[in-house]
């Protein structure tokens, strides 16, 4: 068993998952980094001897419990779980199939359920960890062309919220983290799968849409070393925040949303307030 903290990391082999890994590792911690090709997350990361690289595609349970017992074997312990890996079916709702939508909802938020429920275990024997969990502002705020996006990280963000009051007791922590656009590889076709246009009302602004996504891809402001650089140092603190808006945009949108919520609030507030039973 190692004495240096260990973090699981999912998506490790591309974007943000490998910018994570490589910031732990240059901390001196031990990292179990993972992918769909264990062989390409070892290629893209480089050679570590604090490094372990495991095959796990999220959306597989039994793999899910493999990898992390592959960790324990390791390390012997799990002390931050990333869930990263992640992918993007871009569209509007009524031309995105309904397979589209499971693929996206199954990897967003069952595949971080499923290796979540294979690490907690550890993590509550030790009574410690952290809970890392890379959601997005389309967690916060619903956009034109991401329902089927923002319907899994809306997902998310509820199960992760309502988990941390649940595990707290076990001294396991969570946070949250929502970045805005990073200069990762989520707007490639790799990553990314536009619905196929078949109804005329929407063609126009899915041209439009997908030009200007194509056209931004490479050219986002953010940079995913330093956010991975910032998850580690929160991530070694005694009380990490329960979200982290990353980037200025994410900060515009947590406030948008914020005041939208309280004026929405407001704008009903006497006929909201009216509903319990009159006292006898």
């Amino acid at each position: 068993m190692t004495s240096k903290k260990v973090w699981f990391i999912t998506g490790a082999g591309r974007g943000l998952g490998v910018e994570i890994a490589k910031a732990a590792l240059a901390e001196g911690y031990a990292v179990v980094a993972t992918g769909r090709d264990a062989g390409k997350v070892a290629a893209a990361i480089g050679a570590n001897p604090n490094l372990h690289c495991v095959r796990l595609d999220v959306t597989s349970e039994a793999e899910a419990r493999e990898a992390v017992a592959s960790a324990v074997d390791r390390f012997g312990r799990i002390d931050v779980l990333v869930n990263n890996a992640g992918n993007f079916f871009a569209g509007f709702f009524e031309e995105l199939s309904p397979a589209q939508i499971r693929d996206q909802i199954e990897t967003l938020l069952f595949g971080p359920m499923n290796v979540t429920r294979a690490a907690l275990p550890i993590m509550r024997g030790q009574r410690a960890g952290l809970l890392l969990t890379i959601s997005s502002t389309a967690g916060i705020a619903g956009g034109s062309f991401c329902s089927a996006y923002a319907a899994a990280k809306f997902g998310v963000e509820g199960w992760i919220e309502s988990l941390a009051l649940e595990v707290s007791p076990f001294g396991i922590r969570s946070m949250i983290v929502e970045p805005g656009f990073f200069r990762t590889d989520l707007l490639t076709m790799e990553s990314t799968t536009y619905a196929e246009g078949s109804i005329d009302d929407y063609s126009k602004r899915t041209a439009e849409t997908v030009a200007a996504w194509t056209g931004m891809n490479g050219k986002q402001s953010g940079d995913p070393t330093k956010l991975a650089e910032a998850l580690v140092q929160l991530a070694g603190h005694d009380a990490p925040p329960a979200r982290f808006a990353a980037g200025l945009d994410a900060l515009e949108v947590f406030e948008m949303k914020a005041k939208l919520l309280l004026a929405q609030a407001d704008a009903h507030r006497g006929l909201s307030s009216s509903f319990g039973f009159a006292d006898p």
